[in-house]
């Protein structure tokens, strides 16, 4: 047998050969390329350029200009001034989370699991809310908790202890216009939790005889955990920083960190002070956020 026929009797006995392609290793950064350009364009620069701007000499001024003398006392005195500020602002964030928690998870459990046709209609009356400005929307409640608007009224019949008689200009009134504003924040995470529930399970743990909370607190809960987790921490990271809720709806004795950091922006001109107050609001929201992931068993979320 010649050469090229045993050649070509090896070549048919033996398995055919699969030619695989090249793995491109490099698409998936490639795909992050547009988003990460962005974020270190539109985020990090401004961080840094922030960063610098705490350390600016707190004598100068816009006309004259600012000199670099990396003055780090800029934290230390923005925090020891405004230190209520800070707290006030932690506290009514943790206050609109609660309240947000307290009133979204039945509301995203019964459109997840028991609205049936009519949960699209109601995700659509959960997120109606951000078709308006974030201002008109505040601006509404304003009209609502006015003295002579109709709570008010009905609590007055009602016999119901208001602060001074009013609702509007007290802390209650801030914090409901924190809920209204933060609510969909929190139900749009827990729907998309709960909705990916297996109603087989909550089935199964009635079948071995588990009562309705033993079923709600072994069963449901545990498996929402990531989306109330990813729903706290979208609410309470936008509540500590905002302002308009507190300026519409109260007055400087529920000032928040917030409007102090937009005065010295837009009115005083302290660019100093600003920033190292906008600094350390930043680090302290994310160290907290750190702990919180960190206990809540449940970094995967982020």
């Amino acid at each position: 047998m010649s050469a090229l026929g045993q050649l070509g009797a090896g070549a048919g006995n033996s398995a055919p050969v699969k030619l695989e392609r090249p793995r491109k290793k490099w698409l998936p950064y490639l795909l992050l390329l547009p988003g990460g350009l962005w974020l270190v364009l539109f985020f990090a620069v401004p961080c840094v350029q922030l960063f610098a701007t705490s350390l600016y000499d707190p004598s100068g001024s816009l006309e004259d200009g600012y000199a670099m003398t990396w003055q780090f006392s800029n934290y230390s005195d923005a925090v020891a001034e405004y230190l209520p500020q800070f707290g006030r602002s932690l506290w009514y964030a943790l206050l609109t989370t609660a309240f947000s928690l307290l009133l979204g998870y039945p509301l995203a459990y019964a459109i997840a699991l028991k609205a049936g046709r009519w949960k699209n209609v109601l995700l659509i009356c959960v997120i109606a809310p951000f078709f308006t400005s974030f201002l008109i929307r505040t601006l509404a409640w304003k009209v609502i908790l006015s003295d002579n608007g109709t709570v008010v009224s009905v609590l007055n019949a009602l016999h119901v202890p208001l602060p001074d008689g009013r609702l509007l200009a007290t802390t209650p009134a801030v914090i409901a216009g924190l809920v209204y504003n933060f609510l969909p924040f929190m139900v749009l995470p827990l729907y998309a939790s709960l909705e990916k529930l297996d109603p087989r399970l909550i089935e199964a743990a009635g079948d071995l005889y588990a009562r309705p909370v033993a079923r709600f607190t072994r069963v449901v809960l545990p498996l929402s955990m990531p989306g109330v987790v990813a729903g706290t921490l979208l609410t309470f990271i936008p509540a500590a920083g905002d302002y308009i809720n507190a300026q519409l709806l109260g007055t400087n004795r529920q000032y928040m960190i917030g409007n102090v950091i937009q005065s010295k922006f837009l009115k005083v001109g302290d660019y100093p002070a600003a920033a190292a107050l906008s600094f350390t609001l930043m680090a302290a929201i994310l160290v907290l956020v750190f702990v919180y992931v960190k206990r809540a068993g449940t970094d995967e979320v982020l």
